[in-house]
């Protein structure tokens, strides 16, 4: 009998354990393009997916060698096109896994204090950029980065010799 209650107890511990309801999405998704912004071979895609809530889910994937759990790459929205230097940072996202080469991100205001929607991502002004690392001279290689919202950026209007020193300010 003991083993009885001892497996019931431990089963109901397991069932106490589990996630909430899931997040609902809409339909409603953009993609954006993320492209090779150094000598590191990356590129990838951001996609932005609305919630039913109205706030917004950042998932970014990217190509490329992966590396150990441990490691992560700082990534961020900024405002303004990729070619802007010292661009305000809008929102800090999710580091990007080495490990997993991805992030996911759900935001629904900016460093500014605006409200962003799916509706004003759609002419939002601003890129995103990806660092090596989250300091020292390391900070200042990208290693993918691409136009969001009203600057959107296909391949052959990139021109990674232009992009920016990266802003860290908010």
């Amino acid at each position: 009998m003991r083993k009885l209650i001892f497996g019931f107890v431990i089963l109901l511990g397991f069932t106490a354990c589990t996630d909430s309801d899931p997040v609902e999405l809409t339909n409603n998704k953009i993609e954006y393009q993320l492209f090779q912004s150094s000598d590191f071979n990356y590129s990838g895609t951001l996609e932005i997916i609305e919630m039913v809530d109205g706030r917004l889910e950042f998932n970014i994937k990217l190509l490329g060698a992966t590396g150990n759990e441990a490691t992560s790459f700082p990534t961020h929205l900024h405002f303004g096109n990729y070619e802007q230097p010292e661009a305000v940072i809008a929102a800090v996202l999710q580091p990007v896994n080495s490990a997993t080469l991805s992030s996911k991100t759900v935001l629904s205001e900016l460093s500014d204090g605006t409200k962003l929607d799916f509706e004003k991502m759609k002419t939002f002004d601003g890129h995103v950029k990806i660092h090596l690392a989250a300091d020292g001279p390391e900070y200042q290689v990208i290693l993918v980065s691409g136009n969001v919202g009203m600057n959107q950026t296909n391949a052959e209007g990139f021109d990674r010799s232009k992009i920016a020193v990266c802003g860290n300010s908010y």
